[in-house]
């Protein structure tokens, strides 16, 4: 069995009411100040207050950044480290989706160490251990809680920056179902797709190893059964809870083995369109599987049979019947094609090439079972559309 290397955060609390324990996390940490990094929508829904008393009762006090409501950019990282050393606070609980979590990944780390964040672009750049962090996901889908990277973009070059060190793992996870039962069907939808992306790019990607295998298989059952369900009744706890479940495990997973085309093919859409990641790679996700079955159809074929699909006796006709039913799913819950993004043929044209090379240089497409060409890309991008 060949070597390999595993990071998770080093506390995980998972169930109904998870989020009460961040005063008690924030004081095992030795907080003093603490930043929460949100965004505008769930500072003034009142999703905060919970939190707030938790470390009320702790005695702690806490500033709020809350202006991450799109993807994550140097901008908001700016901000964010400004409030945090006005306020001379020692340590940062994200509250909301990926995009305040890489927010607060990347100041944790930021506040630490010199130079710019361009500088860290990349694998392992970070050389002092970053401020403490406390991650709480409001969305059932990016797994950054359980993640050792941050992707933040440059707008004035049109990059997402991908950042990787095990110095911006959170030092805790609070995974609470319950702060998921407000999303709205079509971030449901986004976000859980992107967890499911996750799980099968950690699974087929050619980095996987055996305990994110298991992982990975793990958060594939737990998606597909439940996520319909989550988007058809979104009160339903259960279904919640278990999609939930699948995410963190697919977070897991992927920020162990990598992630594969798809994602590779969805920074540069959401960096030159702006389309949200969730949205751009559950946009992405059934195409480029397709194209990708003949590179590993064995590892496709678990896959299928995670999703419950029967064993066909052969590989490759076991996992077209997956490639099947996930582009089923995706139509299902009405995720629009990137034309309906805005990524429209005449927009894509003059820009095409450039994505590709900028999908190929993310390094991600090195990892998927079928690599691709330059010309390969461009022609799975068209067929998104």
């Amino acid at each position: 069995m060949d070597n390999f290397l595993l990071r998770v955060p080093p506390i995980v609390h998972f169930g109904q009411n998870a989020a009460l324990k961040v005063g008690d996390e924030a004081t095992r940490l030795g907080a003093k100040k603490i930043i929460i990094v949100t965004d505008d929508f769930l500072a003034k829904s009142g999703a905060l207050d919970p939190i707030k008393k938790a470390l009320d009762v702790k005695g702690l006090s806490y500033g709020v950044f809350s202006s991450v409501n799109t993807e994550p950019t140097i901008e908001h990282v700016d901000a964010a480290l400004a409030l945090l050393k006005a306020e001379k606070a020692d340590l940062l609980v994200a509250v909301g989706g990926g995009s305040p979590i890489d927010v607060a990944k990347a100041v944790s780390f930021m506040a630490t160490n010199p130079g710019r964040i361009q500088d860290y672009m990349g694998i392992d750049k970070i050389k002092v251990n970053a401020l403490p962090l406390i991650a709480v996901p409001t969305t059932a889908g990016t797994g950054s809680e359980a993640t050792a990277t941050t992707i933040i973009a440059d707008t004035v070059n049109n990059v997402k920056m991908l950042i990787i060190s095990a110095r911006i793992m959170p030092q805790t996870a609070l995974v609470d179902p319950l702060l998921t039962l407000g999303m709205p069907k079509g971030l449901t939808a986004a976000t859980g797709l992107d967890a499911l992306t996750h799980a099968i790019e950690a699974y087929v990607s050619r980095k996987a190893q055996p305990i994110t295998d298991l992982l990975a298989l793990s958060a594939i059952k737990l998606l597909v059964k439940n996520l319909p369900v989550a988007y058809a009744d979104p009160a339903n706890v259960t279904a919640r809870s278990e999609t939930l479940l699948g995410a963190l495990e697919a977070g897991m997973a992927f920020s162990n083995s990598s992630v594969a085309l798809v994602h590779g093919m969805s920074r540069p859409v959401g960096a030159i369109f702006h389309v949200a990641h969730g949205v751009s790679n559950a946009a992405l996700l059934a195409k480029v599987m397709e194209f990708s079955l003949s590179g590993n159809y064995s590892r496709y074929a678990e896959v299928a049979k995670a999703m419950g699909l029967p064993d066909l006796g052969n590989d490759q006709k076991t996992a077209e019947s997956g490639a099947v039913l996930v582009a089923r799913i995706v139509k299902d819950l009405e995720v629009p094609g990137l034309a309906a993004l805005g990524v429209i043929k005449d927009k894509l044209d003059p820009v095409v090439s450039k994505m590709a090379d900028d999908a190929i240089a993310s390094g991600s497409p090195g990892n998927n079972p079928k690599i691709a060409t330059k010309e390969e890309i461009i022609e799975l991008y068209y067929a998104c559309l």
